[in-house]
């Protein structure tokens, strides 16, 4: 039992009840996820399960996309529906305006991470320092909005799709989508579609996991490396065996010269293969 599961997460659940639930169902407690999601929001969440939770730092999933519903004239102390009303502004926006607005968002750019986050500062996450009333100074970090398409506005509500880097905040995006328009603005609803290579229509709900619906680790990685037998020896025992393709994640075949075989998982760098799973 070691893969990955899509999780089409629900609204009101955060994505550590998800993991909770899965550890129960699959009865392991080698189970982590490679992105959070608010408990607001909904959509795929991955799970990697067993030994597929080594490769969760290579499982980065880097972009994201999201489908994003936002409300002017309000702006709340989390960036959501779930906060607190602190500013209130006019619902009206310049609709000729909207399409310039939401274009100037495309690119790299730097973003400061909202106060109700888990980012952590001086070993303790935002939030906390939130809850207490308290306001950090926050770094600013690297994002990239790659696109933001299909916005459609009606009477003080923005719907759009957008598609991101990892680490980005949609919360604070519609704070500063509003800010642009000469107004407040705040996140009502938020769906992930698609995280890395992997998208909501593959998802199931946490209920249904069961063994059959894993990824399994052959399926998850495309790129592949088949070694000779003689050589098992040496990779299972940690030596590395120089292979002349480019870095990442391949599954390992093992020539056996009647059929190559699935052995496991293994990572590439400089030429050089080291092992990361065996099966």
């Amino acid at each position: 039992m070691d893969g990955v599961f899509i999780i089409d997460k629900e609204e009101g659940v955060s994505s550590h009840d998800v993991v909770a639930e899965l550890r129960h169902i699959m009865g392991t407690k080698r189970i982590g996820h490679t992105g959070t999601l608010d408990p607001i929001a909904t959509g795929a969440l991955v799970i990697c399960v067993n030994r597929a939770t080594k490769l969760v730092q290579y499982l980065t999933c880097d972009d994201k996309t999201y489908e994003v519903e936002m409300k002017f004239g309000v702006k709340t102390d989390t960036g959501d529906r779930s906060g607190k009303i602190v500013k209130r502004g006019t619902s009206e926006i310049d609709t000729s305006k909207l399409g310039e607005v939401l274009g100037s968002f495309i690119g790299k750019q730097k973003q400061i991470p909202p106060m109700y986050s888990a980012v952590k500062v001086n070993g303790k996450k935002l939030y906390e320092y939130a809850r207490k009333n308290q306001i950090i100074e926050r770094e600013p970090r690297d994002i990239e909005i790659y696109d933001i398409y299909d916005a459609f506005y009606d009477e003080g509500i923005l719907r759009y799709t957008i598609h991101c880097s990892k680490g980005t905040y949609i919360r604070t995006i519609c704070e500063d989508i509003a800010e642009r328009l000469g107004t407040y603005g705040t996140m009502m609803e938020l769906r992930r579609t698609q995280i890395g290579d992997f998208t909501v229509d593959q998802a199931i709900k946490v209920a249904d996991a069961t063994e059959d619906k894993m990824i399994s680790l052959e399926e998850l990685i495309d790129k592949e490396v088949t070694i000779k037998k003689e050589k098992l020896f040496k990779l299972v025992n940690g030596m590395e065996l120089y292979e002349n393709k480019p870095d990442g994640v391949y599954k390992i075949y093992i020539d056996n010269y009647v059929k190559k075989k699935f052995i496991g998982v293994g990572i590439l760098k400089n030429k050089y293969l080291k092992r990361e799973i065996i099966l």
